[in-house]
């Protein structure tokens, strides 16, 4: 379930009604509200990356997207809201 955007615990992904294991971290902030150090975190798995990804970007909310470096990490660093290294 998306969280108030506290550090999300264990890796299970961040959209409502998922019980699948998160391969991505989105780390995003509402810039009317925070300030650049605040910075808040959701978990994806592959499934629901893109979904989380676009909610926030419809939003004009900054934000990255980094693979989980663990097992099955399709890439890792950072990648912009379209998806791109």
């Amino acid at each position: 379930m998306i969280g108030l955007g506290l550090e999300p615990s264990g890796s299970v992904c961040s959209r409502a009604g998922c019980r699948e294991a998160s391969a991505w971290r989105i780390e995003w902030r509402n810039p009317k509200i925070h300030d650049e150090s605040r910075r808040k975190i959701w978990l994806a798995c592959t499934e629901h990356v893109d979904f989380l990804r676009e909610f926030l970007a419809a939003r004009d909310f900054p934000l990255d997207v980094i693979a989980d470096d663990g097992p099955g990490a399709a890439t890792t660093g950072p990648v912009d809201a379209m998806g791109r290294a």
